[in-house]
């Protein structure tokens, strides 16, 4: 099955990057969220990526922005999703906002339709069970920036089918995207591993062992990492990355997923990263 229409639930951070990439693919992609003003700040995102794209992808397919943003409907109505042969979800990590999403989604969308679950520690099974398709259900850990990311990591869940494999195999080779398929545990591979070296370098931040610079800067020169893990973190979202490491404590109920207390005052006060202008780092974002 060709996969012509995309929807996608949630235009945060990782919504905007799998709408913008849907698009730059050929896709018509149906861009939902709650309110028309985060839909304008994706819509401006959008336009200023592509319009910048190119600086970072010198292979990047050159196409008017327009054109571009026009296979994207932005809407505020989840009835909108009618008619679409796959759905991604980027709602935030937290249960009580996804556990509302799938059950509306599963009324609406036609029977054939996937549903991925873009998400770094939650249970597919879980998200499944809102469903009267868990075989049709699939964890899509995306990385970010979604468009200059040519893996994502695929989980999949207890009752999800090979035909759903196959399906989102497709689906990530028409956005010129690969799968790595990996068994369903809270946090899977990347996060449970990611969100411990994040949370520790939290801890030697806040132990005065070294500053974010060079810790961030060992990580770069002695591992050859593109980013050091404060650097990550920022790019990620403090919030996103408290969330997480949130759900793995209570997942495993293990300490050594326990917050860094830092972690938390800095999301307590608003310092989220380069979404909001100011984490580890000043981004110079009013």
């Amino acid at each position: 099955m060709e996969i012509k229409k995309v929807g996608v639930v949630g235009a945060g951070v990782m919504g905007i990057g799998v709408g913008q990439s849907l698009a730059q693919n050929g896709m018509e992609a149906v861009l939902v969220d709650i309110s028309e003003e985060v839909l304008d700040r994706a819509r401006a995102e959008i336009r200023k990526n592509l319009r910048f794209q190119g600086m970072f992808q010198k292979d990047a397919k050159k196409e008017d922005p327009a054109t571009v943003l026009g296979r994207i409907h932005f809407t505020t109505l989840l009835e909108d999703l009618g008619d679409v042969d796959f759905v991604v979800e980027n709602v935030p990590e937290k249960w009580e906002i996804k556990s509302q999403i799938y059950p509306k989604i599963d009324a609406i969308c036609p029977e054939r339709a996937v549903f991925a679950v873009n998400t770094s520690c939650y249970s597919i099974p879980r998200v499944g069970a809102l469903t009267r398709r868990p075989d049709r259900v699939i964890g899509m850990h995306f990385m970010n920036p979604v468009p200059l990311k040519p893996m994502v990591e695929a989980i999949r869940g207890h009752h999800t089918s090979e035909a759903t494999i196959e399906t989102a195999r497709q689906f990530l080779r028409q956005m010129g995207k690969d799968f790595i398929l990996v068994n369903d545990m809270p946090g899977f591979v990347s996060n449970r591993v990611l969100m411990l070296t994040i949370n520790e370098a939290v801890y030697v931040l806040q132990d005065g062992v070294a500053t974010p610079e060079q810790v961030d800067q060992l990580f770069k020169t002695c591992f050859g990492h593109k980013m050091g893990p404060l650097e990550t973190a920022d790019l990620i979202g403090l919030d996103t990355i408290l969330y997480s490491i949130e759900v793995l404590h209570e997942s495993y109920n293990d300490s050594k997923y326990r917050p860094c207390p830092l972690l938390k005052k800095m999301v307590d006060a608003g310092l989220h990263g380069r979404k909001n202008g100011k984490g580890f780092y000043d981004y110079g974002i009013s």
